[in-house]
């Protein structure tokens, strides 16, 4: 049997930065520094939302069935979360009131959970990514069921900054280390 060696890329630094790039600058929103705006809306449908959804077809081409169900999974999370926002103000549907958004963050929250579960077979970087990340979703979640102040949800804009910056972070050592043939940027120890 002759196989051959798969020579692509790694699409993983693109889902990555994507996810990151985009919870940044969601969560300075959530963090009081600005209102919701058309920058974020942008960004959750192309680099959050499409980006991730390519990089997630990418993985699937290697066999990748985690990082396929992660980046096709968030990326749709984004196109869905903009388009909750999109069709209430094209009056296509109504508003999603605080206990729908908490079921729906909820939800994205116990599915992070058990993806994090999955990350205990890879590095430490992936770890504190998808962990940061369920308790964003949860804290996201909590805030809108407990209709929680400002101070919570400014706290939780916070906590999704540095979960935006983790998987930053994760996908830019990723292009650093291959480029450089070295560890640049250490992502920890694979767990197996």
């Amino acid at each position: 049997m002759n196989e051959s060696r798969d020579i692509t890329g790694n699409p993983a630094p693109l889902g990555l930065l994507g996810f990151g790039m985009t919870t940044v600058l969601l969560n300075l929103h959530n963090a009081g520094f600005y209102e919701l705006n058309a920058m974020i809306l942008a960004m959750g449908i192309c680099y959050g939302g499409i980006a991730q959804v390519i990089a997630g077809m990418m993985e699937w081409r290697k066999g990748n069935t985690f990082a396929t169900t992660a980046f096709v999974s968030y990326g749709l999370f984004w196109l869905s979360l903009v388009a909750l926002i999109v069709l209430t103000k094209l009056g296509w549907g109504a508003a999603s009131n605080d206990t729908a958004m908490a079921a729906y963050l909820a939800m994205w929250g116990l599915f992070t959970l058990v993806m994090f579960i999955g990350t205990l077979r890879l590095n430490h970087a992936l770890q504190i990514v998808f962990g940061t990340l369920a308790i964003l979703f949860f804290l996201l979640a909590i805030g809108d069921f407990t209709n929680a102040s400002p101070g919570f949800k400014h706290f939780t804009g916070y906590e999704g900054i540095v979960c935006g910056f983790s998987a930053i972070y994760t996908g830019l050592a990723q292009v650093l280390n291959e480029l450089y043939g070295r560890v640049v940027l250490p992502l920890g120890p694979v767990t197996k």
